[in-house]
């Protein structure tokens, strides 16, 4: 696939230097090749990470320090779509056994779902808060909302309510809460917006900080 893409790279290049009226119709052509190997990458990638959900390497870390991290990147990209975000981050939250890395792909995730609920702007609230079992956080979005019959399915795999969408995005987010341990839920109302909460377990014991945790 990447050599397919390569190749149309080069020819949409020497296409794109004619004014012939044949060189331009085969330029459109080999544009919809480049947009069809987009997809099918992105498809790719998605179907690799939900696969490869399961090889976290855990440690002792802040969920706190996560989210900050997901919204630094997020942020700009948010401004852009006129998404207003807004944070309450515990400062007391108790520390879990994590994969930083994949625990960031799950909240972009989450987030970028929350970001094409809202095409004309809107506003992300993210709160993380201690339970009596962990940690938790909330990821709010004023956007269009869910009926009944997609949160049923939602979480399912190649579900999407999206044109050109994968269906992989919030199954790969359920599998990588779950692989720690945590759970994912969801409230929904069409016409006002969506919150997923996430929660992880406090191990009840933590291991030294150089413990790494394979699962």
């Amino acid at each position: 696939l990447s050599t397919i893409r390569l190749n149309m790279d080069l020819l949409a290049e020497d296409f794109a230097a004619s004014d012939s009226p044949r060189d331009r119709r085969a330029l459109r052509k080999v544009q919809l090749v480049q947009r069809e190997c987009q997809r099918l990458e992105k498809m790719l990638d998605d179907f690799l990470n939900f696969a490869n959900v399961r090889r976290l390497k855990l440690e002792a870390g802040d969920l706190n320090d996560v989210v900050r991290k997901v919204l630094d990147f997020f942020r700009p990209k948010a401004a852009d779509a006129r998404i207003e975000i807004v944070d309450y981050l515990a400062s007391d939250l108790p520390i879990v056994m994590l994969d930083a890395e994949a625990l960031h792909g799950a909240l972009l995730n989450l987030l970028i779902n929350a970001q094409q609920a809202m095409p004309d702007g809107g506003q992300i609230v993210l709160r993380t808060y201690s339970t009596a079992e962990g940690v938790a956080l909330d990821i709010i979005d004023t956007g269009c909302g869910m009926d009944e019959q997609t949160q049923a399915k939602v979480f399912d795999v190649f579900y999407s309510t999206k044109p050109g969408g994968t269906g992989l995005g919030l199954p790969t987010a359920r599998n990588i809460v779950e692989a720690h341990g945590g759970s994912i839920s969801l409230q929904s109302e069409l016409g006002r917006g969506t919150r997923f909460t996430i929660t992880l377990p406090v191990p009840p014991r933590l291991p030294p900080a150089d413990h790494r945790v394979s699962t």
